[in-house]
């Protein structure tokens, strides 16, 4: 007996052997007492003072507002393909010439710096907490609160099996679940192939580069029929792959599909 502890096999007292048992493993305990101590710290997180990404000012936002208000000033864009019109102009002439399988696209902004610097570290460097500033700018474009509002799903652009693993993660389905957690269905979309670059190629390859790269999931198929869909991408560059997905979505029995995306290229299909 060793104050008041009868021995056990190994030498362990019993008492303190019974503690541990009723808590579990070490490593059990050591990360239960983290998820306790983090927790209230994740759910205050997006209240802290930080650091502008672009002017470095501290402290402020990740995007502060001034940066916002410089560099994403309103933009007078094509309703159909998101591309920069003069002001009055709601659809440009290559859309009234061949109408797109969508009924809207918006564009946040331009994909142009500081933006695609943002994109970059966000998309390439792993940086998945500019998924809250950057779905933020998305949502507070004229227009992608009520089409959001109005839709039955939220789809994200689905990516390749192949770029996937190369990094780690679909920003399409982050923006997605950010945007709308209740509406989003990954996995309704699917992509059949992997693509190369749209922006290396010339028009004619990028039309027939992305053919037949969409199908829906068969099974949930008839869940498209009648419904508004809402499709969202971090970055539309051609939009040539925007209007294929489109356009497997309106085969499906979607009723209306509005495109939303993070920022758009001047480049059209």
């Amino acid at each position: 007996m060793v104050g008041g502890d009868c021995e056990v096999a190994g030498g362990m007292p019993g008492s303190i052997l019974s503690a541990a048992v009723s808590l579990g493993p070490p490593a059990t305990m050591f990360t239960r007492l983290l998820h306790r101590i983090a927790a209230p710290l994740r759910a205050d997180a997006a209240a802290w003072p930080g650091q502008c990404l672009i002017c470095h000012a501290w402290p402020t936002t990740t995007l502060c507002s001034d940066c916002v208000a410089r560099f994403a000033p309103a933009q007078a864009r094509c309703t159909t393909c998101a591309l920069p019109v003069p002001p009055g102009v709601t659809v440009c002439g290559q859309c009234l010439r061949k109408p797109p399988p969508m009924a809207q696209c918006l564009a946040a902004v331009d994909y142009r710096w500081p933006w695609s610097m943002c994109v970059a570290r966000w998309k390439f460097e792993g940086d998945v907490g500019l998924t809250r500033p950057l779905a933020t700018l998305l949502q507070s474009t004229p227009g992608v609160r009520a089409a959001l509002d109005a839709a039955d799903l939220v789809l994200p652009m689905p990516m390749s099996e192949q770029r996937l693993a190369e990094r780690g993660h679909n920003p399409a389905l982050l923006l997605a679940r950010r945007l709308a957690p209740r509406t989003t269905r990954a996995g309704l979309l699917l992509r059949t192939r992997d693509t190369p670059p749209q922006r290396s190629l010339p028009r004619a390859a990028r039309l027939k580069n992305v053919r037949g790269a969409f199908q829906v999931d068969p099974l949930a198929a008839p869940s498209l029929a009648g419904r508004r869909v809402v499709l969202v991408d971090d970055v539309m560059t051609t939009g040539a792959s925007v209007r294929e997905a489109a356009s497997v979505l309106s085969a499906a029995g979607a009723a209306h599909i509005a495109v939303l995306v993070l920022a758009r290229t001047d480049e059209p299909a």
